[in-house]
């Protein structure tokens, strides 16, 4: 008896999982875990907001963009220079080395690890964690040097890195000097600021996550609508565009102008969390808007999403979260992931 296997069409026609999930909190409340959300979320490359009736951005939001700060690609890095206790010892308080490796690497390197959850029932790629700060992997310890031989005799590994640091010291001397000898360069991230016109605008209520009919809509379209609105999808729903047939929920209104400010780079956590503040301040005077918007998206290929979460990149390596800030400062936090990573914290 012979089993048939999906032809190539059917298999095109299964959409791949995504996970959605929902919380609503308000940003001043003791227990708020709105910057504990941010913090998780290590490795992000691109950051908007949004803000619904806005011509004109204020002066303090101004300067925090400005303060985003430079990040780092360092060429040919060999990765047993980031388990140098030189390294661990300038740069790395708390933290790990979470590699993920085909089956061939990691059998060559000889390090313990762990099969990928998303490998199937042919296991082809490991996730290897190296704990830095753990109190056995000091200097000539046997953790250590075991570490140090697989990285730079057994199995020599050399990537480009992308590196950034949260420092209130001297942090771009810092790591210039350090990695002087390779080839380090600075980078800064790239912004751009739009003026959207006459933008229909979902109405939205801040106690009511799934909507009501004819009153609001529910967070899962205000999600979708995001999402054509920072790809720029047209809303119009016209018959004669073979792009996108998307159009804006009900109920929706229409507002002359909104504002939208797109950062593109390695942008680490507490610069999020700083940009999340002052869009909170916003709202301390009087505005127009009921509501803002910021989305933070992950890098589609990193090894990890929230906190050590194994992140498959399957089809699309999405990862990202978005906070839509209202004006009396309830807030929801939305926290979308695909196919192959857990569901989010």
């Amino acid at each position: 008896m012979s089993a048939l296997s999906p032809s190539p069409l059917r298999r095109l026609r299964q959409a791949p999982r995504h996970l959605l999930v929902c919380e609503k909190g308000h940003a001043r409340h003791a227990r708020s875990r709105h910057a504990a959300h941010v913090r998780d979320h290590a490795y992000n490359c691109r950051v908007s907001f949004l803000i619904p009736e806005c011509g004109i951005l204020p002066e303090v939001l101004k300067s925090t963009i400005a303060d985003i700060g430079e990040y780092y690609v360092v060429r040919n890095l060999s990765i047993h220079e980031l388990v140098a206790h030189e390294f661990i010892d300038a740069f790395v308080k708390k933290g790990k080395l979470i590699l993920s490796v085909d089956k061939d690497t990691y059998e060559e390197l000889g390090l313990q690890g762990r099969p990928s959850q998303y490998s199937g029932k042919k296991i082809m790629r490991y996730i290897i964690t190296i704990d830095l700060t753990d109190s056995g992997f000091h200097p000539d310890s046997k953790k250590h040097n075991r570490v140090l031989w697989a990285l730079k005799e057994k199995k020599p590994l050399e990537f480009d890195f992308l590196l950034a640091w949260y420092n209130t010291g001297a942090e771009g001397s810092t790591l210039m000097s350090y990695f002087s000898k390779n080839q380090i360069q600075a980078l800064k991230p790239k912004i751009t600021f739009s003026m959207l016109r006459d933008l229909q605008c979902p109405v939205l209520q801040s106690n009511e996550l799934q909507g009501k009919p004819d009153e609001s809509c529910s967070t899962e379209e205000l999600f979708e609508w995001l999402g054509a609105v920072l790809n720029q999808v047209s809303l119009d729903n016209k018959s004669s565009s073979f792009i996108s047939t998307y159009c804006c929920p009900q109920p929706n209104t229409i507002v002359e102008k909104a504002f939208l400010c797109t950062i593109t780079g390695f942008i680490i956590p507490e610069k999020i969390i700083q940009l999340l503040e002052q869009l909170c301040s916003y709202f301390g005077e009087p505005k127009l808007a009921y509501w803002l918007t910021l989305t933070v998206h992950g890098f589609a290929d990193s090894p990890v999403s929230w906190r050590e979460s194994e992140h498959g990149f399957h089809k699309g390596g999405e990862n990202l979260y978005n906070f839509v800030i209202f004006r009396n400062l309830d807030y929801w936090l939305q926290m979308a992931v695909g196919t192959n990573d857990d569901c989010p914290p």
